[in-house]
């Protein structure tokens, strides 16, 4: 009998940033915080989003490179960054995370031909601790 659970809340019982959940293979458990994303967003070639969660803006710094702001910063400046970049040109495009603090990611975006920064769609996923 399948059963539904509506709450606005969670929170741990021994600590309350924390709750384990039982993993795929029912003898191990993960941490449902640390697995959650906590910020992505669609970036349109530089300007606005198309998407987004928790972050909050771009700043253009010139051609193929921005920063990201996320909207509530993350412990520290080491986190995990996923980007990927996507153009409608034949060449190839490479991006990646030139810096990175606690509220901000600046992204580059360079044709991998001829080494140009090139504007492109970005999709940037941030995972890590919130502070």
């Amino acid at each position: 009998m399948a059963s539904e659970l509506k709450v606005n809340t969670l929170t741990g019982v021994s600590t309350a940033g924390s709750i384990a959940v039982t993993a795929e293979g029912n003898s191990t458990t993960t941490n449902l915080q640390q697995g959650l994303a906590k910020a992505w967003c669609q970036n349109n070639n530089g300007g606005s989003f198309r998407d987004s969660f928790n972050c909050s803006g771009t700043t253009d710094n010139g051609t193929g490179d921005y920063t990201t702001a996320i909207n509530n910063d993350m412990a520290s400046a080491y986190y995990s960054i996923q980007l990927n970049c996507l153009n409608g040109s034949t060449q190839n495009t490479d991006c990646y995370a030139q810096a990175q603090a606690a509220g901000t990611v600046r992204n580059i975006i360079r044709f991998g031909d001829s080494g140009s920064n090139s504007d492109a769609e970005t999709y940037l996923t941030v995972n890590g601790d919130l502070a």
